[in-house]
């Protein structure tokens, strides 16, 4: 496995409005097959940390699909949780709006 990628953690710096503060957030995570099961991911979500402290940035954001158990796992492991902002507003809700 010479010279294969292993992971790839593609992330952007940002600002949050209610901290104004700047954010880190994780647009994408994704191991190898050939790799998996090894740590890379939660090395480099150990890594976006790092960095994101350097910054003096406020959070780590991210998007999982519900159904994506593994995934899951590994961010939980990492100290992430379901975003909420008031509790008693309700739960965020993640839309779109496709354009052409």
């Amino acid at each position: 496995m010479d010279e294969q990628p292993a992971g790839l953690l593609n992330a952007f710096q940002t600002v949050s409005t209610f901290a104004a503060r700047p954010l880190i957030n994780i647009h994408d995570l994704a191991v190898a097959s050939a790799f998996r099961g090894q740590g890379i991911a939660t090395a480099l979500l150990h890594q976006i940390e790092q960095i994101a402290r350097e910054r003096d940035c406020c959070k780590l954001t991210l998007e999982v699909l519900s159904g994506n158990h593994t995934a899951r796992h590994a961010y939980h492991r990492c100290g992430f949780a379901g975003y909420e902002l008031d509790p008693l507003q309700g739960h965020a809700l993640f839309w779109q709006k496709k354009l052409a």
